[in-house]
């Protein structure tokens, strides 16, 4: 059956990425500059015993000049998609194709199918032109799908080496987030050690922008998802400016960081935005949260207006820290009295359990929460026991405590006004969106750096475009350790190695730019609307880069414009 094809579509699939000046030469003219050997983020003695083999590996830049170290070929590279979707996926397979081909019109690719399980599986397809040129530039992982299985025991390992071997592959390219990197990591690791002369190179991928860092400057991905997220945001922002009779408080994904909730703020100057590091780090309470909240919806009602949009992150519980010891209690006390728990029939029973068995601090809190969301601490549990922290409607667990306290404080005189709230979760609806220009031409030029990557035969390596807030054609091209973003982290008692998150730097220059904004915000209606994602237009607008980089890297960026025709709010 053949592919349905929209006009947008078929109007993409023309789109010429653009590469950085460097991987546009002749690729045995495209050498590896060698910098200083590296060192893991943190637990660098635990790490580099655990990567005897591609520890320190130094920092690579690829630069002009003879390369008698390049492989000329034919050989065979494989390409893996691993964890959750984000938009370009497709243009780094093609940019993989693309300079396979330029380097040997006898190279081949191929594709694991449905994630890392095809590779245990020995699943896969030959990657050819006319199928390649069927996805260029557009959205999804469906040219070979991906998957959340893990390649971590020592008899996947032996499977995977099998696979490889036998499918006679030079190199595997894994596409992913951290744990899919750190995998990729410990592969590499193996493979070095059996002595089998297979590359594994990483390629940066996640919207939730955690995977970062001095030389992956943003995970392919968040670009798009949040210019989705954005005119969704925005046109939100422009209906309540319109209604002007309800509060709008939107959930934004990025469980374990802010990053999308942030650059959302920056493109649509909502009334509050909430950034889980600060709470965190400013160890505010869960009431305390809503009391801050419940302050600005106060001071706008004063202002006659009973309306607003309030942006929340995924992950805003987590960063609570009463909440992650209440989680991490509950955790803890369901798991020690499971058989008893799971005898007695009603939740009303369980409830009266878990608070007598709570520190009083903490049943406390936990009788002090929503009917609902006390329940599905009680009761939505993954596979190991744990509460779904990503499953909780963070969103409406906030609007029922402002909806009490907003009636408290109406007793006491302090505030006036009506609150209506509407809720919403933005989160599958950017992860599969037709790359923006951005993505498509960075997501290209990863597949095509990490094709040369594996030609000159390095391993335990990660694609890495650097300078993203300039033209293409000024992107650094080159090669980070995977071992240089490692630390150790302890997971279900044992110390494992891990790509470290990368979380919203309040010392950074992005935050300290919100700082200065949130307050004109907050009691204005700046609201500004973004729209879709420019493919056609000026340069500045359907080129532009987020504003998280913009501030980052000091360059201009397309500031908000007030209207200069006497337009009234």
């Amino acid at each position: 059956m053949g592919r349905h094809l929209s006009e947008l579509q078929q109007a993409r699939l023309k789109f010429k990425p653009e590469l950085p000046a460097i991987l546009r030469l002749k690729p045995a003219m495209i050498k590896p500059g060698m910098g200083r050997a590296t060192e893991a983020i943190s637990d660098r003695d635990t790490v580099k015993k655990m990567f005897p083999k591609t520890y320190g590996k130094p920092v690579v830049v690829f630069t002009n000049g003879k390369n008698p170290g390049f492989n000329k070929g034919p050989v065979k590279v494989a390409v893996v998609l691993s964890g959750g979707q984000a938009p370009g996926g497709h243009n780094v397979i093609a940019g993989l194709f693309d300079g396979l081909k330029k380097a040997n019109p006898k190279n081949k690719l191929i594709g694991f199918l449905g994630g890392p399980s095809g590779i245990l599986e020995n699943k896969w397809k030959e990657i050819t032109a006319h199928l390649i040129d069927c996805y260029r530039n557009t959205g999804g992982f469906d040219i070979i799908q991906s998957g959340r299985t893990k390649i971590e025991t020592p008899e996947q390992f032996k499977m995977s080496k099998k696979t490889l071997v036998e499918n006679a592959i030079d190199a595997l390219v894994v596409v992913g987030g951290d744990d899919s990197n750190t995998n990729a990591a410990l592969l590499a690791e193996y493979l070095l050690d059996e002595g089998t002369g297979i590359s594994v190179i990483g390629v940066p991928k996640t919207i939730d922008g955690d995977l970062k860092n001095a030389q992956i400057e943003t995970s392919f991905g968040f670009d798009t998802a949040t210019k989705i997220y954005s005119e969704l945001v925005g046109n939100i922002c422009r209906d309540v400016n319109s209604a002007r009779k309800y509060w709008h408080f939107i959930r934004l994904m990025g469980r374990s960081a802010s990053h999308i909730t942030l650059e959302a703020g920056f493109k649509t100057q909502p009334n509050i935005v909430l950034i889980g590091e600060e709470v965190k780090q400013k160890n505010l309470t869960l009431a305390q949260v809503v009391d801050s909240i419940a302050a600005v919806i106060a001071k706008r009602a004063d202002m006659g207006k009973n309306f607003g949009v309030v942006l929340v992150p995924e992950g805003l519980i987590e960063f609570i820290p009463e909440m992650n010891r209440l989680i991490s209690a509950l955790n803890d006390v369901i798991a020690d009295n499971e058989n008893e728990l799971n005898a007695m029939k009603s939740v009303v029973d369980k409830k009266n359990f878990v608070y007598k068995a709570l520190e009083p601090a903490l049943s406390k809190l936990m009788e002090s929460l929503p009917d609902g969301i006390e329940s599905q601490l009680m009761l939505d549990r993954d596979p190991h026991g744990n509460v779904q922290v990503s499953q909780i409607e963070t969103e409406k667990l906030l609007v029922d405590m402002l909806s009490k306290r907003l009636a408290e404080m109406k007793k006491e005189g302090a505030y006036t006004g009506k609150f209506s709230a509407i809720t919403h979760f933005f989160g599958y609806e950017g992860r599969c969106g037709a790359p923006s220009n951005f993505d498509s031409n960075y997501c290209y030029a990863l597949g095509y750096n990490a094709v040369m990557l594996a030609l000159n035969k390095m391993t335990g390596y990660i694609s890495s475009v650097r300078n993203l807030a300039d033209k293409p054609v000024k992107w650094l091209a080159g090669g980070i350790p995977l071992t240089m973003m490692m630390n150790i982290e302890r997971r279900k008692g044992k110390e494992k190695p891990v790509i470290q998150k990368a979380l919203v730097g309040l010392d950074g220059k992005p935050f300290k730019q919100f700082v200065k904004m949130r307050e004109g915000w907050a009691l204005s209606e700046s609201y500004v609307f973004p729209g879709p994602i420019q493919y056609y237009g000026p340069e500045d607008v359907k080129d532009m880069t987020t504003k998280t980089l913009a501030f980052e890297q000091g360059k201009r960026h397309s500031g908000v414009k007030k209207c200069r025709k006497g337009c009234k709010k």
